[in-house]
Formats: structure tokens, sequence, C-alpha cells
């Protein structure tokens, strides 16, 4: 996978999913993510959160996609607190999946997913897709600091 740097734009959005993770749900069988879709002229067009609507499945970038019609996303950018998902039990698509079928271009992530849930693939299936793969690890610990009561053994 070829590394990508983040612009200064990138830091700001993402922070801002990062900020959107600590709205979720309490879960000790799920990450707490939050997910921010940009156009490709910057705008934002969506933002989610896991567990966002009540409903234990949703992964957050699943919600900010279901949100846009279909095409919005072409060329823009997901932002996502934690590597999207390469697989998943509680659906039949993974977030890599949507984000493939949206036709964003670029995806920007602060940590990659540990195993603790699944042995995460979503970076390396994106690149491999023709996207560009952007992490941006000085996020890394505001993400694990979140998700740390699923950290602990």
């Amino acid at each position: 996978m070829t590394a990508h740097a983040a612009t200064t734009s990138d830091l700001v959005v993402l922070q801002r999913a990062v900020e959107l993770s600590r709205r979720c749900p309490r879960s000790e069988s799920a990450f707490a993510v939050g997910a921010v879709v940009v156009a490709a002229d910057g705008r934002e067009l969506a933002t989610g959160y896991s567990r966002e609507g009540g409903d234990d499945r949703v992964h957050a970038e699943e919600a900010a996609l279901a949100k846009l019609p279909p095409g919005a996303a072409v060329g823009g950018t997901v932002y996502s607190s934690l590597e999207p998902c390469s697989a998943r039990a509680s659906r039949p698509i993974s977030c890599t999946r949507l984000i493939l079928a949206s036709g964003a271009a670029r995806v920007v992530f602060a940590w990659r997913e540990p195993a603790v849930v699944v042995d995460g693939r979503g970076a390396e299936e994106l690149a491999a897709a023709g996207i560009e793969v952007v992490e941006v690890p000085e996020l890394a610990d505001a993400v694990r600091e979140i998700n740390a009561h699923l950290l602990r053994a």
C-alpha cells in the first residue's frame, strides 16, 4: 500500500469524525466510530456514528453513506476514526464494500482496526481497488482512548 500524506483539511475533518465517535452508545462488543463524507469540492455531505439511531448493528460509514443520494460521494472522501471494516458479522456488506460502491476516491482514517472484533483488512482492500487511503496515526491515540474499554484484557 502506497503511503499518502494527509492535508491540513484532512486533519480538521478527521478530528470531526473522532469527535462524532464520542456520541456512540457504549458497546462491550463494538468500536465507537465516527465518519464524515465530503464531496470532491470539499463540501461536507453527511456524518454518521456507530449505533446511530439506536440500531446496534449500524457502523459509522454505513450511517453516513446511507444519508446520501446515489452518486453523491463520487470522487469524494470518506473520513473515519477507525479503519473501515472489511468483514462484519452483523450485516452482509462491509463498510469497505459500501465505500467502493459509493464511488468515493479517498478514505482517511486515524486508527487501524485491531484484531479485537475481526481481523480488519479494509485499508488494503480499498487500496487494491484503486482508492487513495490515508492513515493519520497522529489521531490514533484519541480513538484508542475512546475505545479503551474494548482493549482491556
